[in-house]
């Protein structure tokens, strides 16, 4: 009976996106853009996380593709399913573009499914390494052999990976034990793991209660190594529809202006509180990025994110995470970004990394 309701809740989110994405629920004439995005929980609700909250607040999205004859259809996907829910959505041609991160986008291309990154993003989420509140690991190192909780094919493996690969060490040297972040951290407090690899402010909050210690973050390393997420679109689509797809990328851009302006500090770091994570968690992990309030927003491509997609390609193949190599020289496609920044007036906005 436990297997059985283990396997209808793993089920449920795709049903789930299934049946909001399904074309027969579609009128013959309705044309409508599914935009896939990650929610989380409030008020026992589930409500999308940040900017695409703003989006829908700001109404400009809407108005813009009404004029066009067109719809957005936002489809929820909960943070604890994240890319493989939206990865099926991708291949079932259900939703059209998508936000969400870099490993299992590189997994969805290595099925098949032909994708373009049309709005990076230079946020730079951080990924932690943190240890019982009672271990006595100062260095990865002394974890070799020990378990360590770490969601697999979620966008922060390769990120840890790429910190166990610069220490000589690799994967196999630990007891990886494969849940989400949730049970993972329930397993880390009760010892049945000495480790966990989380992202953005859930090691704080398990540091700040005295449940655990982080041993390593990306805060000082490279911008390269941090996780990567942006807003991507199934080429088909794009090719089908530049229009459509212009316009919900300067949708993005807009948001992305708006949350980098500092009088709007305060409440972009208040998303990072749905769920109920504390203020003070948001802040400390915000205060890890190096980079300038404004340029954390940026949709120009960088450098750094190229050598991140090449990074993660060649970790998934080499791992078994996907049974090819994929080519992601072409996945960044900042044509529409280019045009976004033009039509609204903001080149010169944010520091073009490539200049």
């Amino acid at each position: 009976m436990t297997k059985g309701r283990t396997l209808l809740a793993l089920l449920l989110p795709l049903f789930a996106l299934a049946t909001a994405c399904s074309p027969s629920g579609k009128q013959a004439d309705e044309k409508i853009v599914d935009i896939a995005g990650i929610v989380s929980p409030k008020d026992g609700k589930n409500e999308f996380v940040g900017g695409i909250a703003r989006i829908q607040e700001d109404g400009w999205l809407d108005a813009e593709l009404a004029k066009k004859g067109w719809n957005a259809r936002w489809v929820p996907v909960p943070a604890s399913v994240g890319g493989p829910v939206v990865n099926e959505g991708f291949a079932a041609r259900t939703i059209d573009m998508a936000n969400y991160g870099d490993l299992p986008s590189v997994i969805a291309m290595a099925g098949g499914v032909d994708l373009r990154l049309v709005v990076p993003s230079r946020s730079s989420t951080n990924i932690y390494l943190a240890v019982g509140k009672d271990s006595t690991a100062r260095t990865l190192r002394d974890l070799k052999g020990k378990r360590i909780a770490l969601h697999r094919g979620r966008p922060w493996e390769a990120g840890f990976a790429r910190y166990v690969q610069s220490q000589g060490l690799k994967l196999d040297d630990f007891k990886i034990i494969n849940v989400n972040a949730v049970a993972g951290q329930a397993a880390l407090t009760s010892g049945k793991v000495d480790a966990i690899v989380l992202i953005q402010a859930e090691a704080y909050v398990l540091q700040d209660k005295g449940l655990a210690r982080i041993l390593w973050s990306t805060a000082n390393a490279p911008e390269s190594w941090k996780m990567v997420a942006g807003s991507f679109a199934r080429k088909e689509f794009l090719d089908a529809h530049p229009d459509i797809v212009q316009t919900v990328v300067t949708a993005f851009v807009r948001q992305a202006y708006w949350s980098s302006q500092e009088k709007n500090r305060d409440t972009v770091l208040s998303w990072g509180t749905l769920g109920g994570t504390p203020l003070a968690a948001v802040v400390k992990d915000t205060d890890n990025n190096p980079l300038p309030w404004r340029q954390r927003f940026s949709p120009l491509p960088s450098p750094a994110i190229q050598e991140h997609f090449d990074f993660v390609s060649d970790y998934a193949f080499r791992t078994g995470l996907t049974r090819k190599k994929v080519d992601v020289s072409k996945l960044i496609d900042r044509r529409y970004v280019d045009q976004a920044t033009k039509d609204l007036k903001l080149e010169g906005w944010w520091t073009d990394p490539k200049n």
